[in-house]
C-alpha cells in the first residue's frame, strides 16, 4: 500500500471511530488481525460531560453502570486527572492475592463455626479498587444508594445508622436508617437464611431473636451488623419485597464513599439468586469503554445478544466464584504456543472486581512476547508496578494494536474490544493490560479491562457465561 493510500486510510479510520460514522466493517476487512484506535479513546474525556448508554435507559430491568472516577459518577469531582492509577493497581493486586488464597484454600480463618461469637469472619476477598457502581433504591420511602457491584461476593450490604462515633466511614448519600423505613425487618436466628451465611464464608452470630453477620476483607475493611429484609427498587416499575441483606452498624475500610456492595455471586444469598423467580438467575452487564460513558447491569434474559458465545462455568472449589477455562490465546492472526496444562492446571475465574487480567507466568510471557513483536514500531517506555510492557504515544492521534482473542472451553472464541488490550496512565505511558501470576498454580483471572464494551452474560440455569461484542449500545 502506498504512503498516500495508508495516510488516507488512517484519516478514514479516525473519522469512523471519532465521529461514529458506522464504517468500521470496511476497515476491519483490511486489518482483521489488529485494531486502529484513537489514542484519546483510552482515557476519559477532559470535559465533565457524560454519555449515557441507551441500553440501560430502554430496559426496565437495567441499572446504569458508572465508573467511580469519571464524570458519570455521583462520587466524582470531575477531576479524572487526579486518579491515582498506582493505588488502583495496588488494591487490585490485594484483591488478586485474596482470590488466590481462597482458591488455594490457604485461608485458615475463612469460615467461622456456625455459632461463633467471634465476629467478623475473615472472608479473604477484598473490595479492591471498586471501579464500577450502580444505584439502587432501598427501603420505604425509597433511599437511592450507590453500591459496588461484585461477581465475587454474595452478601449485599449497606451502612445503617444511626452510627456511633467511628463506626461508619464517610459516604456520599445520607446513611440509611432502618427505623425510618416501614418495610424493614430483622432476620431471626432460626431462619435458614441466617444459617446460609456460614456456607458463603461469612461470620454469623445469634443474639436471640436477631441474626448478625460479620465480614472482614483481606485489606482489613469490614462490615458487621444485622441481617435484615427490605424492599429493593431497581426502577420505578421493578420492586422486590423482602430481599435479605446486611444492615451494617460497624463498618470500616476503603469503600470510597459508596453506601455498600451488591453481591452478584453464586450462592443463595446473592441478589440474582434471591430474584430468581422473576429473572431466572440470569443477568448481564456491559462495562463502558471509559469513565466518560455509562454501561448497564441488566437482570433477566431481556436484551441478550443473538451473537453471544457461551462457555461452561467450571468448578473452582469456592462457591461464590464463576469459574471459566481458558484453553488458548491468540495475538493478531497467530495462536500462541502455550501447552494446555499451563492453562488447565490452575484453572480460572471471571471477576468484575479485578482490573487487570492475570495469567499463568508461561502464558503471560508468550502473550507479552507476541505483543511486543507486533508493537515494535512504537516507542517503548518504562513500565509501572505490575505492568511491564508500556509505550509512549505522545504526538500520535491513532495507534494500531494487535487483536487479542481468548479461546474458552466449549469452543467460544472471544475477541477483546480495542479498549480491552491497553491500560493508560497518560499518553506517555500506555501499557499492555495483562500481568503474570507469581506462581504456576495460581488461577487465571479474566478482569474488567478485558470485559469492557462486551455484553457479559451469566446464565445460572444453563451453568454458563457468555460474551458478545458491542454490549453497551
Amino acid at each position: 500500500m502506498s504512503i498516500t493510500m495508508r495516510h488516507l486510510l488512517n484519516i478514514i479510520i479516525v473519522l469512523c471511530v471519532g465521529l461514529n460514522w458506522g464504517c468500521t466493517e470496511g476497515t476491519q476487512e483490511r486489518e482483521v488481525d489488529s485494531h486502529t484506535i484513537l489514542v484519546s479513546s483510552l482515557f476519559p474525556s477532559s470535559s465533565s460531560s457524560c454519555v449515557i448508554s441507551p441500553k440501560a435507559s430502554n430496559t426496565k430491568s437495567s441499572l446504569h453502570v458508572v465508573h467511580r472516577h469519571g464524570p458519570c459518577s455521583p462520587h466524582s469531582s470531575g477531576n479524572v486527572e487526579s486518579t491515582d492509577q498506582d493505588d488502583i493497581l495496588r488494591r487490585d493486586q490485594e484483591r488478586v492475592n485474596s482470590i488466590h488464597s481462597k482458591l488455594s484454600k490457604k485461608l485458615t480463618d475463612r469460615v467461622k463455626p456456625s455459632q461463633s461469637t467471634d465476629l467478623p469472619a475473615k472472608d479473604g476477598s477484598t473490595i479492591g479498587s471498586a471501579n464500577y457502581i450502580v444505584t439502587i433504591g432501598i427501603g420505604t420511602p425509597k433511599h437511592d444508594l450507590s453500591l459496588i457491584f461484585d461477581t465475587g461476593s454474595d452478601l449485599t450490604w449497606i451502612q445503617c445508622g444511626p452510627c456511633a462515633a467511628g463506626s461508619c466511614y464517610l459516604q456520599k448519600e445520607p446513611i440509611f436508617n432502618p427505623s425510618s423505613s416501614s418495610s424493614y425487618a430483622n432476620v431471626s436466628c432460626s431462619s435458614p437464611v441466617c444459617a446460609s451465611l456460614t456456607s458463603a464464608g461469612i461470620g454469623r452470630e445469634c443474639l436471640a431473636p436477631n441474626c448478625f453477620y460479620g465480614i472482614e476483607y483481606a485489606d482489613n475493611s469490614s462490615s458487621v451488623g444485622f441481617l435484615g429484609k427490605e424492599k429493593f427498587t431497581l426502577t420505578n416499575s421493578v420492586v422486590f419485597d423482602g430481599v435479605n441483606f446486611g444492615c451494617g452498624i460497624d463498618n470500616h475500610g476503603h469503600f470510597h464513599g459508596v453506601a455498600g456492595l451488591l453481591g452478584l455471586g453464586r450462592t443463595k444469598l446473592s441478589f440474582p439468586s434471591q430474584t430468581a423467580t422473576t429473572y431466572n438467575n440470569i443477568f448481564s452487564y456491559c462495562l463502558p469503554s471509559s469513565a466518560s460513558f455509562t454501561g448497564h447491569l441488566t437482570f433477566g434474559s431481556v436484551g441478550i445478544s443473538n451473537s453471544v458465545k457461551f462457555t461452561p462455568i467450571s468448578s473452582t472449589g469456592f462457591a461464590s466464584f464463576y469459574g471459566i477455562d481458558i484453553v488458548g490465546i491468540s495475538v493478531g492472526d497467530k495462536k500462541l504456543e502455550i501447552p494446555l496444562t499451563v492453562l488447565s492446571t490452575p484453572g480460572g475465574i471471571i471477576d468484575s472486581g479485578t482490573v487487570i487480567t492475570r495469567l499463568p507466568p508461561k502464558a503471560y510471557e508468550a502473550l507479552r512476547t507476541a505483543f511486543k513483536e507486533k508493537m515494535s514500531n512504537y516507542k517503548a517506555t518504562l513500565g509501572r508496578p505490575r505492568l511491564d510492557t508500556c509505550y509512549d504515544f505522545t504526538g500520535l492521534a491513532t495507534v494500531t494494536v494487535p487483536k487479542i482473542s481468548f479461546l474458552f472451553n466449549g469452543g467460544a472464541v472471544v475477541d477483546l474490544g480495542a479498549v480491552g488490550v491497553l491500560y493508560g496512565y497518560d499518553i506517555s505511558r500506555v501499557c499492555l493490560a495483562f500481568a503474570g501470576n507469581s506462581n504456576d498454580g495460581d488461577a487465571a483471572i479474566f478482569g474488567n479491562v478485558q470485559q469492557k464494551t462486551m455484553q457479559v452474560v451469566y446464565d445460572g440455569p444453563g451453568n454458563r457465561v457468555g460474551f458478545a461484542p458491542n454490549g453497551c449500545n
